[in-house]
């Protein structure tokens, strides 16, 4: 009680402060125009006010790693006037007896922005940035934050960035598929970690970053919006570069890695055509290239890199891609039976057979092989799902609703059951 009392007091004294700014703004402003009157009133406030606002929302960002929350949400018609935290994958407000308007929250939202990035947001509406705090134990601790509108008001998702890299065995992952991720084995080709937002992606591929960091003397760029977790250099130089701040896109920071005698290069979302042909030209000149897409399967994931581009060109790209590819993982954190998360995934590695039938355009032929490539560190998600119900580490109701393919997940967990339906139909 004493706890949700102290968040009580913090959303009072916000209302507070902000209180004074609210009464000098025009009743007739909306929109942007608002917000712009209001950066214009904040950067009239003298140093002391604006530190204080700020730690006040701090506060809150700093509790969420002894919460166990990944996620914080605020602003906006959609959050209701409270602050949400995504613990364990479940989103829920924070009870406190006093609730923030709109316009206070957008007030305290642009207070975390400087000038020139308030800027960015009022022309795009939209605007994706990084946010540190420095913490007692000395370690910076790292924010992905996307601001954006809600009815013309202002919100945002902020997402705490674990500063603890996962080890590389907890990814559980084949001999065949480690040496496929190190440059000690590999030095060059095109991986693939795929999956939905909030699936876990940057943490595995800062995993993977971190053992080629400890096992290699190499030079590894890094392409992302924003930087995440920051690296340190431990054998291998370690580059950080944000689109939008250190390079202007995707494309231009993977095009001006090129001249920069890399030996991996890290393009953090493959989003659009230009981005995913310049990732696949850099691979086929020689270089070791990691990228992440927004698709739940290995095929989803080929279909996706072919389907970008335009229909002419789709043909020299499934090839090129069959050159190059040589892994793709696609995961998912599903609810674990001790109430967290835990990673599940599908393994491809582009063995001969996989190549041929992508140049032959037989994507459909690659799930009997995820099926049938255990040897080989192969497996679908469905395939793990069911290892993970084995160990009784999720549910059978779980195992079945996070896989992608019903059908084939109701077969493992009762080879007789398919069988059965099948029977009732006829």
């Amino acid at each position: 009680m004493e706890e949700q009392s102290d968040k009580t007091e913090r959303l009072r004294e916000v209302s507070r402060m902000v209180k004074p700014i609210i009464s000098g703004l025009p009743e007739t402003l909306g929109g942007t125009n608002l917000q712009r009157q209001m950066g214009e009133l904040i950067d009239a406030q003298n140093e002391a006010w604006k530190l204080k606002l700020k730690k006040i929302y701090e506060e809150f960002i700093i509790e969420m790693k002894e919460l166990e929350a990944s996620d914080i949400d605020l602003g906006g018609g959609g959050c209701d006037g409270k602050i949400w935290y995504r613990i364990h994958g479940f989103k829920n407000p924070i009870k406190t007896e006093h609730t923030l308007s709109k316009k206070e929250t957008d007030i305290l939202l642009l207070n975390l922005l400087v000038p020139y990035q308030r800027k960015k947001l009022f022309s795009r509406q939209n605007f994706d940035f990084s946010y540190t705090i420095k913490q007692e134990d000395g370690l910076d601790q790292r924010f992905r934050a996307d601001m954006y509108y809600d009815m013309e008001h202002l919100a945002m998702n902020m997402r705490r960035i674990d500063n603890e890299i996962r080890p590389f065995k907890d990814l559980e992952l084949h001999p065949e598929v480690a040496k496929a991720l190190s440059l000690k084995y590999f030095q060059y080709g095109l991986t693939l970690i795929t999956g939905i937002t909030g699936s876990g992606k940057s943490s595995t591929l800062d995993t993977i970053v971190d053992a080629n960091n400890r096992s290699m003397e190499a030079h590894v760029v890094i392409i992302a919006s924003p930087v995440e977790l920051v690296h340190e250099p431990i054998r291998s130089i370690i580059r950080h570069r944000e689109v939008g701040r250190d390079v202007p896109s995707f494309k231009e920071g993977a095009i001006q890695a090129l001249r920069q005698d890399p030996d991996i290069i890290i393009i953090g979302e493959l989003r659009d055509p230009d981005t995913i042909m310049t990732a696949l030209e850099i691979t086929d000149s020689g270089h070791k290239t990691y990228g992440t897409l927004h698709t739940s399967s290995a095929m989803e994931s080929i279909d996706r890199i072919i389907g970008e581009v335009p229909v002419a060109e789709q043909e020299r790209i499934r090839m090129r891609l069959a050159d190059v590819l040589t892994c793709v993982i696609s995961q998912k954190l599903v609810p674990s039976l001790d109430g967290k998360r835990v990673l599940a995934k599908e393994v491809l590695l582009a063995t001969p057979s996989v190549k041929a039938a992508i140049r032959n355009n037989n994507i459909g032929e690659i799930y009997q092989m995820l099926m049938e490539g255990g040897s080989q560190g192969m497996h679908t998600l469905e395939q793990n799902l069911k290892l993970l119900y084995d160990r009784g580490e999720i549910s059978r109701e779980v195992a079945l609703n996070q896989s992608n393919n019903k059908k084939r997940m109701i077969k493992l967990l009762d080879p007789t059951a398919v069988d059965k339906l099948n029977t009732m139909v006829g």
